[in-house]
């Protein structure tokens, strides 16, 4: 992490930072969840899914901003722009869409570009429900700035003593499947990550622990349940996994006012599904966060969304929370008519 020893006045504070710092860029065998995760992914499902692309079968445009662990130096800082739609717009069969994002945390920064490609089978005369199956192809590009580094062993050498840059391929796959009530989407990113051989930050040529992508499974489903004719809840639940760190499992559920406020709130745990080495005998605690959730539609096209995210961890009186902040809009069709809201 970019905190220097000046800033460290508490004993436990260092072993906190210097053991999220180790574990999230990998340099120990623990191996924890890496990927990015938008807490308002519930607004726009293409950050986890690529198959998801199209499904609002209208050109949709979003940008999300995410400051995270506040009032600590080095925390992760993250910003995401997309675009998706459908290439077919009478038989809506496929959809494509675009993403760039890039994350900072501490020394170690990442941009990424993606385009993503879903195939959309009809399944009901009405068209009312689909199954898509996505596709995504894209490249990273991976940097460490060592002189933010701070290692209690000068001599490690296992960290690099300059700046480290690579450019990394990378694809993921997904199937997502919907109707007016439902909707289920499994989805496998970084496939070309996952092996020991293919480390993207090599600074001694030979080393086998440097830093490294794992592959990361994706689950998510959801309900939309109406209560009266004006107020809906919409539950879901996101379950993320690479098989080496804590299983993620977040649980969410939303208000729907009148189509057009949405109210709510998530809770975010590590999940241990079967016997796994990361915590290496540490008994580290599984629960994370609680979230508030709001979005509200500034016009038929313009939403804006808004989330919180305080820990619940021993990370909570060290920072001041999680912000996040997304922009959605929606551009008209040529027919400029406006779909029914979508609610997945």
């Amino acid at each position: 992490m970019a905190i220097k020893k000046k800033n460290m006045n508490k004993p436990s504070l260092k072993k906190i930072i210097v053991l999220i710092s180790l574990t999230i860029t990998g340099i120990v065998p623990a191996m924890a969840q890496q990927n990015i995760q938008f807490t308002q992914y519930i607004f726009n499902s293409l950050s986890v899914n690529p198959a998801y692309a199209g499904y609002k079968e209208e050109w949709y445009a979003q940008m999300a901003l995410r400051n995270q662990w506040v009032g600590i130096n080095g925390g992760p800082k993250t910003g995401q722009l997309s675009i998706d739609g459908l290439i077919d717009p009478i038989n809506k069969r496929m959809g494509i869409g675009m993403q760039l994002t890039s994350d900072k945390l501490g020394p170690q920064q990442s941009t990424s570009a993606y385009v993503n490609y879903a195939y959309r089978l009809k399944l009901d005369a009405e068209d009312t429900q689909r199954l898509s199956f996505g596709m995504g192809l894209g490249v990273t590009n991976y940097k460490l700035d060592a002189s933010m580094l701070n290692p209690v062993e000068l001599d490690d050498t296992q960290i690099s003593t300059g700046m480290t840059n690579a450019y990394i391929p990378d694809a993921r796959v997904g199937i997502y499947y919907y109707n007016p009530k439902f909707y289920l989407g499994v989805s496998i990113m970084d496939l070309f990550s996952g092996d020991k051989t293919n480390n993207f930050f090599n600074w001694d040529n030979s080393s086998g622990i440097n830093i490294q992508r794992k592959r990361h499974l994706y689950f998510i489903a959801g309900l939309l349940i109406n209560i009266t004719e004006d107020v809906k809840l919409k539950p879901s639940i996101l379950i993320k996994e690479d098989f080496k760190g804590p299983t993620s499992f977040d649980i969410n559920g939303m208000f729907v006012f009148v189509d057009k406020i949405w109210f709510g709130a998530s809770y975010r745990s590590g999940v241990k599904l079967w016997n796994k080495s990361y915590d290496n005998g540490l008994n580290l605690a599984n629960t994370n966060s609680i979230s508030g959730v709001a979005q509200f539609y500034v016009t038929e096209r313009l939403r804006v969304g808004y989330s919180y995210d305080f820990q619940i961890n021993g990370l909570a009186s060290y920072q001041n929370g999680s912000h996040e902040l997304t922009v959605g809009l929606t551009f008209p069709s040529k027919t400029n008519r406006l779909l029914s809201p979508r609610f997945f």
